[in-house]
């Protein structure tokens, strides 16, 4: 998701609901890792009170509390990891101290849904335009995981299309996906399979370098709506543990 979810649009649960049905499961389980943010208390708690409405086993992944010693045992017990948004830098930097960059790997071979927002997008790519060092935009390698690079807040974030341009320009960042806020790609087994958007004028963009020019394709979407999506609340969650 380049933006939205319940972190941006707490009333429009449309991404966040495509996200649980992409697991096939009645109740999927699904950890959230907040770890770009610095595992805010504010953030989880945000989370829980919108997974909680829907239907679904939320927790969430802490390492700086861990809940257990086998990271991996944990993280495979999930059908569904969500990573929050933040500063992209430090988050990988934790992630590979921990070794959640190769349990992570692991899930996805396993058949976890893996996604996010932000910093919990272009994580997932080979490169990624962030914000994490104050002051401007840069290129970030991140797991590679998708091919390509990763713009999140296309549309939310005016300097964010010029950046990108600029770089891939000079030949400092790969070609790649740019998503708008209220955007999401979705992506099986490292190829595109469809844009979604929970907002009528989001997109997602095709971005590279034809020659001298900056080429920026549209790309087909597909916009949400509640009758697209199954809501069925699930009562037996109300909160972290």
């Amino acid at each position: 998701m380049g933006g939205g979810g319940f972190s941006m649009e707490p009333d429009n649960p449309l991404l966040d609901i495509y996200f649980l049905q992409q697991t096939g499961k009645r109740t999927p389980k699904i950890c959230f890792i907040p770890t770009a943010s610095g595992d805010s208390e504010n953030y989880i708690a945000r989370f829980y009170s919108a997974f909680s409405k829907l239907n679904c086993v939320p927790s969430h992944l802490s390492l700086f509390k861990p809940p257990t010693a086998d990271l991996e045992s944990f993280i495979l017990g999930h059908d569904a990891v969500y990573v929050g948004g933040g500063n992209t830098r430090s988050m990988l930097a934790l992630w590979r101290e921990w070794k959640l960059d190769l349990i992570l790997r692991a899930a996805l071979r396993a058949g976890c849904v893996l996604g996010g927002i932000s910093a919990g997008a272009i994580c997932w790519f080979e490169q990624g335009l962030t914000d994490s060092i104050p002051g401007k935009l840069t290129p970030l390698s991140c797991l590679g995981f998708l091919p390509g690079s990763c713009t999140p807040h296309y549309d939310g974030e005016r300097e964010r299309r010029p950046a990108l341009h600029n770089l891939i320009a000079a030949g400092k960042m790969i070609s790649g996906v740019a998503i708008d806020d209220g955007a999401a790609v979705h992506y099986i087994n490292s190829e595109l399979f469809k844009v979604i958007s929970s907002r009528s004028k989001a997109r997602a963009y095709q971005v590279r370098k034809s020659s001298s020019k900056i080429v920026e394709k549209a790309l087909p979407v597909r916009h949400l709506s509640l009758n697209q999506v199954h809501v069925r609340p699930h009562q037996n969650q109300s909160g972290p543990r």
